[in-house]
């Protein structure tokens, strides 16, 4: 079974995801600060990873450029599920190093394959 990482601090929306990705098959495990994200995405090397943005102490892009340098585990795909909907959001995120982006609230029943779509999973 396939792990993903999710990083996020609301614990019901970690809850909604959380459903989301074990109906597809998915094992989950979760951080709730991204410090502790960084370092579960370098020690249980993630399928992929769920990244929220707005975090306690370094916030969702800090937490993916910091992963996008820790060798070899830079290039694992990151996708930001959140709330920041302003212009010019969603371009500083995926500058940050994250490969797609989604809007906050998602869709439980779509999500997945929504996010598989989006980083070429079949």
């Amino acid at each position: 079974m396939k792990r993903v990482l999710v990083i996020e601090d609301n614990k019901d929306n970690l809850q909604l995801i959380t459903y989301a990705l074990e109906r597809s098959g998915y094992q989950v495990i979760s951080a709730l600060t991204g410090e502790e994200g960084v370092e579960l995405a370098i020690r249980e090397k993630p399928f992929f990873i769920i990244m929220d943005i707005n975090l306690p102490g370094i916030d969702g892009i800090e937490t993916t450029r910091r992963i996008r340098i820790s060798a070899p585990h830079g290039d694992m795909p990151i996708v930001a599920i959140t709330s920041y909907a302003m212009s010019g959001d969603m371009k500083r995120i995926i500058e940050s190093g994250c490969n797609a982006y989604f809007e906050k609230p998602i869709d439980p029943l779509t999500i997945v394959d929504k996010i598989h779509e989006r980083l070429g999973i079949r």
